[in-house]
C-alpha cells in the first residue's frame, strides 16, 4: 500500500509558503542575509520550538524574518515544490502574504518575481506545477485587505491564480472583507478563506454568506452543523483539510476524533494538505499516508481525493484536464 501511495499523483491546495521552510533553509537564508535568529527558535531535535497556537505564530513570524528579497522567495518556492514532487505531487497551490513581505521591506513585485522564478525552475527540474494564492491577513483589517487585493489585480500573472485570507478567525467579520474579495472576484479570480478551524461552524456560515468563495481553508468544524454540511455539498464548496495541522494545534485530540471521513461521507469535496509542514512534522505525502493509516482510505479513495482537489483547484481548464488524465493514469 505504501508503494502505491508513493506513486499516486497527489495535489496540495493549502500551504503557507513562508511556513514551508525547514529549519536548515531558515538558517541558510538568515546567514546569507545577515539575520540573527532568536536563540530559542529551534529545539535540540532541530525542529521549530512552539507549544501552543500563540507560540506557533511567534515561531512562524521569527522564521519568516529571514526573508528579505526576491532570491529568498525563489528559494523557498523551489524547495517547497521540490519536496512536494519528491512525495509524488503533480500540482501545488501555496499562499503568499504580501503584508508579511511588506513589513520586511519588500514590494509586491519583489515577491512575485521570486515566486515566478521558483515555480519555473521547479517545473523544469521536477515536473511539478506550482501556483500562488495571494492572501490578506484578517487581523490587519479590511482596508489593508483592499490594498492587497488591488496589488494582485494590478499585477496579473498566470501563476497567480486566486485570492484568500488567513490570520485570526476572531478579528472582524467576513462581511468586513467583502470589498476586498469583490475586487478579486470582479477581476476573475476565484477565492478561498480560512474558517471553521479555531472558530466553529458559525465562521463557515459567515464566509459562505458574505464572500464570493468556492473553497474554505480548513472548515472541518462544519461537522458541528448538519445543515451547513448539506449546504457545502449542494454548493460544491470544497474544504482544504489539514489533518496533521488540526491535531498539532489541538483542534482535535487524536486521529479517531478527526472528522475527515464524516465530511467525505456527506458528499463534500475535500483535499488533503500540509498547511505549515515543518512546524507540524508533515508533508503532502505524509497526509496521504496518514489518511490511509488512520482513516482506512484505500488507494482508490485517495485517488478520488486527488481528483476532487484538481477539480476545485484554481488552475486553468486545460491544466485541470491534463492533470486529471495524469491522475487517472496512476502516475
Amino acid at each position: 500500500m505504501r508503494h502505491l501511495i508513493q506513486k499516486l499523483a497527489k495535489v496540495e491546495l493549502h500551504s503557507h509558503l513562508e511556513g514551508t521552510m525547514s529549519p536548515a533553509l531558515v538558517r541558510q537564508i538568515a546567514q546569507r542575509n545577515g539575520i540573527q535568529l532568536r536563540d530559542d527558535l529551534f529545539t535540540d531535535q532541530d525542529t521549530f520550538a512552539w507549544n501552543d497556537f500563540l507560540s506557533f505564530l511567534q515561531a512562524f513570524d521569527e522564521a519568516s524574518r529571514c526573508l528579505l528579497n526576491s532570491h529568498d522567495y525563489r528559494d523557498i518556492m523551489y524547495e517547497y515544490l521540490k519536496s512536494c514532487a519528491e512525495d509524488g505531487a503533480v500540482y501545488a497551490e501555496t499562499f503568499i502574504s504580501p503584508d508579511h513581505a511588506s513589513e520586511l521591506g519588500m514590494s509586491y513585485n519583489d515577491v512575485q518575481v521570486g515566486c515566478i522564478q521558483g515555480i519555473e525552475d521547479a517545473e523544469r527540474d521536477f515536473d511539478i506545477i506550482g501556483r500562488v494564492i495571494v492572501t490578506c491577513v484578517r487581523h490587519l483589517g479590511p482596508q489593508r485587505a483592499i490594498v492587497v487585493a488591488q496589488q494582485m489585480v494590478d499585477s496579473p500573472h498566470p501563476y497567480f491564480v486566486g485570492f484568500g485570507m488567513g490570520g485570526s478567525e476572531t478579528a472582524h467579520t467576513m462581511a468586513d472583507f467583502s470589498p476586498a474579495y469583490q475586487i478579486a472576484a470582479d477581476a476573475g479570480y476565484p477565492c478561498t478563506v480560512h474558517a471553521g478551524e479555531i472558530c466553529g461552524p458559525e465562521s463557515v456560515w459567515d464566509a459562505i454568506n458574505h464572500l464570493p468563495i468556492s473553497r474554505i481553508g480548513h472548515g472541518v468544524r462544519c461537522v458541528e452543523d448538519e445543515q451547513l454540511m448539506l449546504v457545502l455539498a449542494e454548493r460544491s464548496i470544497a474544504l482544504e483539510v489539514c489533518p496533521s495541522s488540526n491535531l498539532a494545534l489541538s483542534i482535535y485530540p487524536d486521529w479517531a476524533s478527526h472528522p475527515l471521513k464524516q465530511i467525505i461521507a456527506a458528499g463534500i469535496n475535500v483535499s488533503l494538505n500540509s498547511d505549515d509542514p515543518p512546524f507540524f512534522s508533515t508533508s503532502i505525502g505524509q497526509e496521504y499516508h496518514n489518511s490511509a493509516k488512520h482513516f482506512n482510505l484505500d488507494i482508490d479513495q485517495l485517488r478520488d481525493i486527488s481528483r476532487m482537489a484538481i477539480r476545485s483547484s484554481f488552475a486553468d481548464t486545460n491544466t485541470k484536464e491534463r492533470l486529471l488524465a495524469q491522475i487517472d493514469r496512476g502516475i
